[in-house]
């Protein structure tokens, strides 16, 4: 039985519930953020991060900085590109927009192909935007939240090298990592940012971030300084790299007990293969969409190689509001998010199955939201065609 007090399933798209241990962690006893005793357990969880994103090369980076994963954003726009630089914004969403966005801050000047509500831009037209214009890194939102759409990482580099083979690509996995495979080396991953309340399954107030060799060449050699003080890699790279060879190193205070929740949530995830944490987030997906389906209910992400295994965002049916189901699916025990991308904010609801819901064989969250998201959606009024 779980310690946490009796509270309604969180199966929104992040945060998400967490195990019992990983909030234990948290309630670490406060030590020195350069003590022998944190500098082993922050060196620790920057070296596990390699096996997460698996990359074994030396010359990539991890970064574990106190924010949300919106810092990641400021970290690839503050650092790997410069004033003016172009760059191509794939956009699946909201937080491809808000990526482009961040840039723009920076005074780069992104470039967005936008696929159609639900879809994601193709590599043909990709291709063709990079044939037409040099530039200097690609983003992508690996799963954007506010569709549920996945993005095919591996084919994107594949077209990026082809075309324009100097460009970096760039990941935004805030809502992918540690539920949607990421093969940072074999696929040629320039960089990918997260954050920890998602699949990594630690609450909130941790941005983390792999770059590669390549992309920290790429910072080296600016022509310019960092745009930012908290977020520039000259500032952090150096503590990074000491705290991973456990040397006590300082730039602005880290959160110990973070910290000490997301070693033990990656030392979770680690003791089993990954290759079965994906697998696992795939049956959960398809036995959710499937049952979407099966209610006679329409899914945002409209091809079933873009829908996303961490979430499924769900058009609801003509007659029923969010304000109407939303607090009925509460009372029954189960948190939905409403919807989120400005085009389709008022139709559709979204429903998050990533980290311990899934992979816990004792929680059955998935299963009681299935089960009340038919009887709220019936007592809403709504039965199928």
């Amino acid at each position: 039985m779980s310690t946490q007090a009796a509270h309604p399933a969180l199966l929104i798209p992040g945060p998400i519930e967490f195990d019992d241990a990983v909030l234990q962690s948290m309630s670490h006893f406060s030590e020195s953020h350069v003590g022998p005793g944190f500098v082993a357990t922050f060196g620790e969880t920057l070296t596990m991060l390699r096996q997460l994103f698996q990359t074994t090369d030396p010359a990539s980076q991890p970064f574990i900085l106190s924010g949300s994963g919106t810092l990641g954003w400021d970290l690839v726009s503050a650092n790997l590109i410069e004033p003016g630089e172009e760059a191509l914004v794939l956009s699946t969403g909201y937080f491809g927009d808000s990526f482009a966005d961040c840039l723009t801050t920076y005074g780069a000047k992104p470039t967005k192909l936008e696929g159609p509500v639900g879809g994601r831009p193709q590599f043909p037209e990709i291709e063709k935007a990079l044939s037409e214009k040099k530039y200097k890194i690609v983003t992508v939102t690996h799963v954007d939240t506010s569709t549920g759409v996945v993005s095919d990482l591996k084919g994107l580099v594949q077209s990026v090298k082809k075309v324009s083979p100097e460009t970096l690509v760039i990941a935004d996995g805030v809502c992918s990592v540690a539920c949607e495979e990421i093969a940072f080396d074999d696929w040629g991953l320039d960089g990918v940012i997260t954050a920890s309340q998602k699949a990594i399954g630690c609450p909130a107030g941790l941005s983390i971030s792999m770059f590669s060799g390549r992309a920290m060449e790429t910072f080296k050699n600016r022509k310019s300084p960092p745009a930012s003080y908290f977020a520039s890699m000259k500032n952090w790279t150096p503590i990074m790299q000491n705290y991973e060879a456990k040397k006590p190193s300082y730039f602005a205070t880290p959160s110990p007990q973070l910290v000490h929740a997301l070693n033990t949530a990656l030392t979770q995830i680690l003791a089993r293969p990954l290759s079965e944490r994906f697998q696992k987030h795939k049956e959960v997906s398809d036995k959710v969409k499937k049952a979407i389906s099966d209610l006679g209910l329409q899914i945002v992400a409209t091809k079933p190689e873009d829908q996303s295994h961490a979430m499924t965002a769900i058009y609801l049916p003509d007659g029923v509001q969010i304000p109407d189901v939303l607090p009925k699916l509460a009372s029954k025990g189960v948190i939905f998010a409403g919807g989120l991308h400005k085009a389709i904010a008022s139709k559709y609801i979204r429903f998050g199955h990533m980290g311990v819901s899934i992979t816990d064989p004792n929680r059955t969250d998935v299963d009681k939201a299935l089960d009340a998201l038919k009887t709220s959606l019936a007592e809403c009024g709504y039965t199928k065609a």
